[in-house]
């Protein structure tokens, strides 16, 4: 968006556009489109390279299939999260084209991003982890990012995790996962160069307080550059890749 601003200016300083032009531009960029009780983000992708993204829970199945049919209308791409079975039951009859997980209770309808260059690793310490990555791949999925899975490479095997070293340092962003202690991103971030996005998730017995425990070590890690996401939080995590990526993407094609 910046780029095409700074030509858009240009263009009315050397009298190409009117001032009117100028503001039908800008007002486009900030396109809302209105339902009853929703005011949707439609060009959201375009500042943030990542679109509105509906949080199904505590919603309606009407109210989110109105929101679907709007959004779709505008970037022809709609992601949801956190969408319980019965309501992804009724949305996949209605757009049984869409990917649907219902491990991670997400989708998403429309036609992916075209694919950049780059690639993610999903990490989990163990399979209780994988619903919450399975989230993060539907959204990588579906913006174009490419991403292969490591599941079940805890620390309570940690052999699992260095057989499978140069699968893993082949990718450029890794997002680990993990409950119980939450220790399997600090181990990752001793080992490996690449930017690490931890997800804290909400496993464990007793003392693991619902992710809380993983969350603040996390937070505390000794293995230095570390970024932490809330927990359970797929989205925050392949949201955070997807800039990640996209900014070496656009520095690249500027060289």
């Amino acid at each position: 968006m910046k780029k095409r601003l700074k030509e858009i200016l240009l263009d009315f300083q050397n009298s190409k556009i009117t001032i009117n032009q100028v503001l039908e531009f800008l007002k486009e960029q900030e396109k809302i489109v209105e339902v009853e009780f929703a005011s949707l983000d439609a060009n959201r992708e375009k500042r943030t390279a990542i679109p509105e993204i509906i949080f199904c829970e505590n919603k309606s199945t009407d109210k989110i299939l109105e929101i679907i049919k709007k959004l779709y209308s505008e970037n022809k791409l709609v992601i949801g999260t956190r969408c319980s079975d019965d309501k992804l039951k009724v949305i996949k009859k209605k757009y049984p084209a869409g990917k649907y997980s219902f491990e991670s209770n997400s989708f998403y309808i429309g036609k992916p991003k075209k694919k950049i260059s780059g690639k993610v690793a999903l990490i989990t310490a163990g399979t209780t982890d994988v619903p919450v990555l399975e989230e993060a791949s539907i959204v990588l999925e579906a913006l174009g990012i490419n991403h292969e899975k490591f599941y079940d490479i805890g620390v309570a095997g940690i052999h699992r995790l260095f057989s499978k070293y140069e699968q893993i340092n082949s990718c450029d962003v890794l997002i680990v996962a993990a409950g119980m202690e939450g220790a399997l991103p600090s181990v990752i971030g001793g080992i490996f160069s690449q930017p690490i996005i931890a997800i804290p998730v909400s496993v464990g017995y007793g003392t693991a307080l619902n992710g809380f425990t993983a969350l603040f070590a996390m937070l505390t890690s000794c293995s230095p550059g570390i970024t932490v996401v809330n927990i359970n939080n797929g989205v925050g995590a392949a949201s955070a890749a997807v800039k990640i990526l996209r900014l070496i993407e656009n520095k690249s094609s500027k060289d």
